[in-house]
């Protein structure tokens, strides 16, 4: 099948419709930011009001993660087949039901279940936003509209411990997952009136079989990924299931080479302009979880902020991240797409090496700082990976190729999860372990648990002891905090300078094009 027989911009949108309705996209953006950090200030609340155990607590959050990674390359496929607007419809109905029905939960299990039908919906919304890009722009306007796209996802993370922390300290935990409903609302209203309808007119039968492999091999892998540092990554669980993941996604890969409507276009992993701008967005990712994975733990508990100060310190981050995202159209227009994905990796790269001689005793100023460079450098390298990947996918199968990257982000950032936190927990153990020698057992466990425990224990055993383990928890923190940043430095290093030796100067065309 050409290009031509896909969808194309309506040429009855105007312009001003084409961005009112990228606005109601960002509003349907927003709602699945917003859950990716609003949860993690709730947790305390969570254990007492609903008796949560570790491992329910650990489910309320994985239990989204896991479902929202595994549907959304099947649920892109299926908005190309069935219509995008449709189903991004079903998706934000069912995001807010799903929340209302949280807000209510009488018991862990039933607020774990929930969870995974917010997952559900977050695994429709975020890829059918992207894949009704082009549906809206002409490529000449696509760069910017995918800057604004990329702009709403980031808005929500600090707007996460923001939001939520003040909503805890006024009302109760419910009232966490019930601000989605007015926002969910408002971005199902804006969406029927303002987004056109699209789908792929020649869409081939439902590759059954491909969906399968492809969602219970994600599911697999990710569980296990997330499992690991807790679990330990010997673990027969943990083995069993990254192992049975991987045989599972490389049985899907198979699959997608013999069958005669594959989920996706196989040749997708052979285009360089595919691949390479995938694992740029990757490590965008890979960044901004490393950021958000501990800068949060050291404002908080070094810093003895509430959540809602932690996340207005976030706000350099998004807010440079969006001018980043911003100001890349222009320079793409000139120089191409190569050069910002390069620089973007390196500047984020250097603002971590910066970032790593922090010290418990570093100003916030010096953390803005860090922080303005870091989500600058992502901003400037993610918004023309995003675009590159776009103008690699036929106009009729956006919506899969979306699914495939954002699945692709996902896996990263639970591969970044599990490999920041076992360097994490490794350097701050080995940092504080010779502190706790003469400290009952319950205590040390404690402290040595992580750094809030040690701050917990310190303050109950009382001085002179309590402030000597605060000060070495803290000193070992921010060495393992060190330790993070290094290696997140390391791995935009590795692919900045990959990215710079291998993608093509030149774009290549969707996969239809050269048929």
């Amino acid at each position: 099948m050409s290009q031509a027989d896909g969808p194309h911009p309506a040429p009855t949108l105007s312009p001003l419709r084409r961005w009112l309705g990228l606005a109601a996209l960002a509003v349907a953006l927003l709602t699945v930011g917003l859950d990716v950090m609003v949860l993690n200030v709730a947790l305390p609340t969570l254990a007492g009001d609903l008796e949560a155990s570790t491992s329910q607590l650990q489910w309320i959050v994985n239990a989204y993660t896991v479902i929202f990674a595994a549907l959304m390359l099947p649920a892109g496929s299926l908005g190309d087949r069935y219509g995008r607007k449709k189903l991004l419809l079903a998706g934000l109905a069912a995001f807010t039901a799903a929340s209302v029905w949280a807000a209510y939960s009488g018991s862990a299990a039933m607020l774990i279940a929930a969870r995974a039908a917010m997952g559900v919906g977050a695994a429709v919304i975020v890829p059918l936003s992207l894949g009704i890009l082009p549906v809206l722009f002409p490529p000449e306007q696509r760069r910017r509209a995918i800057a604004v796209w990329v702009g709403a996802l980031g808005v929500g993370l600090p707007l996460g411990p923001i939001v939520g922390g003040w909503l805890l300290e006024h009302f109760w935990w419910g009232s966490i997952f019930l601000i989605n409903l007015p926002i969910g609302a408002a971005a199902l209203i804006t969406a029927v009136v303002l987004l056109p309808e699209s789908r792929d007119p020649a869409a081939p039968p439902v590759d059954l079989p491909g969906i399968a492999t492809s969602v219970l091999g994600t599911a697999a892998l990710v569980y296990g990924i997330i499992q690991g540092p807790d679990d330990g990554w010997a673990d027969p669980g943990v083995l069993v299931a990254i192992a049975g993941g991987i045989a599972l996604l490389a049985a899907f890969v198979h699959r997608l080479r013999r069958a005669e409507h594959p989920l996706i276009d196989p040749r997708l992993f052979t285009n360089p302009s595919f691949t390479w701008p995938a694992l740029a967005a990757t490590a965008g990712t890979f960044t901004l979880v490393g950021v958000l994975f501990v800068v949060p733990q050291y404002l908080q508990i070094l810093g003895g902020h509430t959540a809602f100060e932690t996340g207005v310190r976030l706000v350099p981050l998004v807010l440079a991240l969006l001018v980043g995202a911003g100001a890349v159209d222009k320079i793409v227009t000139r120089i191409g797409p190569k050069i910002p994905m390069v620089a973007g990796l390196a500047f984020a790269t250097a603002a971590f090496v910066a970032y790593s001689r922090v010290s418990p005793d570093s100003s916030y100023t010096y953390s803005a700082l860090c922080l303005a460079a870091i989500g600058f450098g992502a901003g400037l390298g993610l918004t023309p990976a995003v675009d590159l990947v776009m103008g690699t996918l036929p106009e009729h199968r956006a919506a899969a190729g979306s699914g495939l990257l954002m699945a692709i982000r996902q896996v990263g950032a639970a591969f970044a999860i599990a490999i920041l936190g076992t360097v994490l927990n490794a350097i701050y153990t080995r940092n504080l372990d010779g502190h706790l020698e003469n400290l009952p057992e319950p205590v040390a466990d404690a402290a040595r648990d992580q750094i809030a425990g040690a701050y917990a224990a310190a303050e109950r055993i009382g001085e002179p002891q309590g402030a000597e383990l605060a000060g070495a928890a803290a000193d070992a923190f921010t060495r393992a905090m060190s330790g993070v940043f290094l290696t997140s430095a390391a791995i935009s290093a590795a692919l900045a300078l990959l990215i710079a030796l291998r993608l093509p100067a030149s774009p290549a065309k969707a996969a239809d094009e050269t048929d």
